[in-house]
């Protein structure tokens, strides 16, 4: 039997993909490893993958709030999280992959496993790259949104020679924040590469797997070679307790579609103060409303109308939403698209502000930035998005495109035939 090594890092919609490309893998006969962190051990042995734990831990990395207000910073983030918590750990990592992989005939990377193609290539094996997002492709034709400053797509509006001079700059701060993981190649004997290992140096020779939505993004001429949309692997998380889907379905039962607030497994450290401007916004709009909060914890007391919960699985309540507030991560993202409502879009930080303009492009969505987040922020959105017909007719139109798409089936499809 074939074995195949998922290797991925981050919050859980960095997570969920890869098991359900594995369990897609698993359906067809190939053994599956997902390599990532030791958090995640219980959701992945539960989908009947095996786990290997890759440092670092998340639950090592110190409070969630202060964690997520340092890596959610909208200029320093992506350069605290690569020097600050991959680089660290590029070391110990090499040596966990390298005995995971022993017995593994293909590697799958993510955009943060940098130690997957350096195993790869040791070990001589074949392995394919794999992008959640549009924006990690830093197309010349299609520039992702960046905030706060938006360097790439003013660039691209001065033409190409500003945009490869502005893109070359954005490479060497990353390769500079890479210097740990280029001396560790050294030392290994690999060649030497002018390329950011964190941009164009991701991907892969044999291919690259793209994990969104076709309606996202458009193929571009400067797309790696070998790249294949695939479309978004859904997996929906842990079993839901059977008494808050029961809670839920009551709640649903009693009234109009109410709004669904959500903001993915990773934002909600910091939405402390957002959850009372989403209450406060429902009353407003004389609106029923489901939180997600991650923890009800903090929650202040709810009035009538309004039901909270740790968790649901996105599925069993987007698609009886009257609209979706959301923090525009590609996975909670797939899943709105999916449920054919339209969505307010509160991007945090990292891809998030390019997914949300992408959807606010197709027709199906409104955005605002989460920093500036206020009841009446949240009112004057929402009216017009609640109101105009066109917004919940085209949510409709993309839900029905994407019904026939398994993204994870056409992923495992496509490792399969690069297993040979």
């Amino acid at each position: 039997m074939s074995r195949v090594l998922l290797t991925t890092f981050g919050s859980l919609g960095d997570l969920h993909p890869y098991i359900a490309v594995g369990r897609a893998l698993r359906a067809q006969g190939v053994d599956v490893c997902v390599a990532t962190s030791a958090d995640y051990k219980q959701p992945v042995e539960a989908a009947g993958l095996a786990f290997v734990a890759v440092p670092p831990a998340l639950s090592d990395l110190g409070n969630a709030e202060e964690l997520g207000r340092w890596l959610f910073d909208p200029l320093r983030g992506t350069g605290r999280l690569v020097r600050g918590i991959v680089m660290p750990n590029i070391r110990a990592a090499h040596a966990v992959l390298m005995q995971a992989a022993a017995d593994c005939d293909l590697l799958v990377s993510h955009q943060l496993t940098f130690m997957t193609p350096v195993v790869a290539t040791l070990q001589r094996k074949p392995w394919l790259s794999s992008v959640l997002a549009p924006a990690s492709l830093l197309s010349r034709f299609d520039p992702p949104v960046l905030v706060p400053l938006n360097v790439l797509q003013i660039a691209r509006r001065l033409g190409p020679w500003v945009y490869d001079r502005t893109r070359g700059m954005v490479g060497r701060i990353a390769r500079r924040w890479e210097r740990p993981l280029h001396a560790l190649r050294r030392e290994l004997g690999l060649p030497a590469t002018p390329q950011s290992l964190l941009f164009e140096g991701q991907f892969s020779p044999y291919g690259t797997l793209g994990l969104f939505d076709a309606p996202l993004a458009e193929p571009r001429p400067d797309w790696p070679a070998g790249m294949t949309v695939c479309g978004a692997p859904l997996h929906d998380g842990t079993a839901a307790d059977p008494g808050a889907l029961a809670q839920l379905q009551s709640f649903l039962d009693a009234g109009e579609p109410p709004l669904v607030f959500a903001l993915g497994s990773a934002a909600v450290w910091i939405a402390r103060d957002f959850w009372p401007q989403a209450i406060e916004a429902a009353q407003r709009l004389q609106r029923r409303a489901v939180l997600i909060t991650g923890s009800t914890a903090s929650l202040p007391p709810l009035p009538a109308g309004i039901s909270a919960f740790d968790y649901l699985p996105y599925s069993a309540v987007f698609p009886h939403a009257a609209a979706v507030v959301h923090q525009a991560g590609v996975g909670t993202l797939s899943q709105a698209l999916r449920a054919g409502r339209p969505q307010l879009l509160t991007p945090v930080g990292f891809d998030q502000p390019d997914n949300a303009a992408r959807a606010v492009t197709l027709g199906l969505a409104r955005t605002l930035r989460f920093q500036r987040v206020t009841a009446a922020d949240l009112v004057h959105e929402l009216g017009p998005l609640l109101n105009t017909p066109a917004y919940a007719d085209q949510a409709r139109t993309i839900a029905a495109q994407l019904a026939g798409t398994d993204g994870a089936v056409i992923a495992a499809r496509k490792i399969i035939q690069a297993l040979g």
